[in-house]
């Protein structure tokens, strides 16, 4: 008696992929029918020329092609391969600095995702691998700068995955964005198969436009217009940009951060950086027993010369 046989796993131009040759077994009529359909015009969003689909439809659509429980999404890997901050003032849609400076964060992330598909009864019909970066630029909040950046990472490799199941998920907009199905056709999965037997019992849902996901705005870029009203009124000077007007901070006030950050590199690094932005360097402090005045700057890049070296010689005794 002739048994079916798993076929070993081959490679894509998407990454790895395991299937098996008897997936007429396995999948409906009904399903095969979704998979070679074309897809409607209103899953593809347009983003600065490029047409793409939201990750939340890809999840949608492998719901209902596949139900519920008839996948799985692993994360293989996340990693973290960029972080930066820096202080930055809003802007307005003039170009025009505005309020406090802020740190900016700017991450990015690398992901690696397999997609498993199973059948009613919870055997693998295939696995799919793939990676993808993402990244989030100037946000304010380093919480939300992480979260964005990791979503991005692991949408985008899901996504990656996906398409590997043809026009349903994407494949056809390789094609200079076409909506057009291009597979038509598989040889495992002659149309005589599924044809005849795969009309829906009830007409398919019109889904409407796909919406993006909700994230994060930079704070960069204030998204309310500079002028709410026919009308302008005057803008009132700036205390930054009023002429010799003092800085946000006093000195005094400055001074308890850089006690608080005295023994932390980073920390230390973060408030010369500060300083300069806050006009507040170049001004003088008593330093040590005798109140040796002593520029601010010259303080700070004398206590990251201190901590450098202090961390280098840890390294160099371990």
């Amino acid at each position: 008696m002739a048994h079916a046989t798993e076929a070993p796993a081959s490679i894509t131009a998407e990454g790895p992929t395991s299937h098996t040759q008897n997936q007429a077994l396995r999948l409906s009529p009904y399903q095969l029918r979704m998979l070679h359909g074309g897809i409607h015009g209103n899953r593809v969003r347009n983003l600065r020329g490029m047409a793409h689909l939201e990750a939340w439809d890809v999840r949608r659509q492998l719901i209902r092609i596949f139900g519920f429980g008839g996948f799985t999404i692993e994360t293989i890997s996340l990693d973290l391969v960029h972080e930066n901050g820096e202080m930055r003032r809003k802007k307005n849609k003039q170009g025009q600095e505005y309020g406090d400076p802020y740190m900016a964060w700017t991450l990015v992330y690398r992901a690696q995702v397999r997609l498993t598909l199973l059948d009613t009864a919870g055997r693998e019909i295939a696995h799919y691998e793939d990676g993808a970066a993402g990244d989030s630029v100037n946000q304010p909040s380093l919480g939300d700068a992480h979260d964005m950046a990791m979503k991005t990472a692991l949408s985008q490799a899901l996504k990656r995955c996906a398409v590997n199941l043809g026009d349903q998920f994407g494949l056809s907009l390789y094609n200079d964005g076409s909506r057009e199905a291009v597979v038509n056709y598989s040889a495992a999965h002659p149309p005589q198969q599924w044809k005849a037997q795969s009309q829906p019992p009830q007409p398919e849902p019109e889904d409407p436009p796909v919406k993006p996901e909700p994230e994060p705005q930079a704070a960069e870029e204030d998204s309310t217009p500079a002028v709410r009203s026919p009308q302008p009124k005057p803008e009132r000077p700036r205390p930054a940009e009023t002429k010799d007007a003092a800085p946000r901070l006093t000195l005094d006030q400055f001074k308890p951060k850089v006690h608080r950050g005295w023994d932390n590199l980073d920390s230390t690094r973060q408030n010369l950086l500060e300083a300069r932005k806050l006009g507040l360097a170049d001004e003088v402090v008593p330093v040590g027993d005798e109140g040796t005045p002593t520029r601010l700057r010259e303080l700070l890049e004398n206590r990251i010369a201190e901590l450098e070296a202090a961390k280098s010689g840890e390294r160099s005794a371990a």
